[in-house]
């Protein structure tokens, strides 16, 4: 996980550069026209336009449309021991861990992994010196507002909460940063396929879909039957569906499944919003439709 504090502040640079060079739009549509001219007359460059688009998406997505899920959160438990928070840390490397007592209801405060290093040689088993307050945050608020609360408070890490008061995921800095700049990865990112397919939490048949999952894996999800003889991940089958690579926000409908681009740059598509509710209410010649889309039929 990226902790640079530079990074958070890129944004508003970007903001003033568009604010110079789009003076005169009135709305955002105009803005969005302006910023693919300017594309198309070569004063922007495709990965430019990209990262302005997601400047201006952030403000429309709210942190329960990115954040990891409640069920997805990797946990320290503040009755377990140092060796084994140790083998734990080691093994998920993240720098930032919530710190659970008990059930991951409740969440009593933040521990970085870096602050482990303090007590390694200590003959000690504590682990409560070390924790951090927690930042909660509700699930409403908005992406753009987030990502300034990181910048100013200088947190990387906040609790999402539902309306109740219960505990929904965890949200960081680089999760709001990749809808603008697309994936950050480090040395310890991992591409397990039990992360591939993400059901979106509070949205009826809406999945978080990575470009890279491979048609097979989508397929038995999904209970679909796309097929290529070119390309073997759901991102290249969409992308040649498209005859282009689709910007981001760009929507298309493959059979009975829809597919929203959520993030991509000028050379490829990293991540899908899947809504396959039509998948799950077949009728009568539902399966002989499917079978042509996928064939390329009509």
């Amino acid at each position: 996980m990226n902790d640079d504090p530079n990074l958070g502040r890129f944004t508003e640079t970007i903001k003033r550069y568009i604010n110079r060079l789009f003076k005169k739009a009135d709305n955002r549509e105009e803005l969005l026209e302006q910023i693919h001219e300017a594309e198309e007359h070569s004063v922007l460059n495709a990965d430019a336009v990209s990262m302005m688009e997601g400047i201006l998406q952030i403000s429309d997505l709210a942190v329960r449309d990115i954040m990891v899920p409640r069920a997805r959160m990797d946990c320290i438990n503040i009755d377990d021991s140092i060796n084994t928070v140790l083998d734990f840390v080691t093994k998920i490397a993240h720098s930032r861990f919530p710190v659970i007592e008990g059930k991951k209801d409740n969440i009593i405060g933040i521990m970085l992994a870096k602050d482990l290093l303090s007590v390694l040689h200590k003959d000690e088993d504590n682990l409560r010196p070390l924790i951090r307050p927690a930042v909660l945050v509700p699930e409403s608020k908005k992406l753009n507002a987030m990502l300034r609360d990181f910048r100013i408070k200088r947190n990387h890490m906040a609790i999402v909460v539902d309306e109740y008061g219960g505990i929904s995921g965890l949200i960081t800095i680089e999760d709001v940063l990749e809808q603008i700049v697309g994936d950050i990865e480090d040395e310890h990112d991992t591409d397990e396929e039990k992360d591939n397919i993400l059901e979106i939490p509070f949205q009826t048949n809406r999945y978080r879909v990575r470009a890279g999952t491979s048609l097979e894996q989508f397929n038995k999800h999904f209970s679909t039957k796309f097929y290529s003889d070119s390309v073997e991940t759901i991102g290249g089958y969409v992308t040649d569906h498209f005859g282009h690579v689709p910007r981001r926000g760009e929507i298309t409908e493959i059979g009975p499944v829809a597919f929203e681009i959520q993030r991509a740059d000028a050379r490829r598509i990293y991540q899908l919003v899947v809504n396959i509710e039509k998948v799950h209410s077949h009728k009568p010649g539902d399966k002989q439709r499917m079978d042509n889309a996928v064939n390329g039929k009509s």
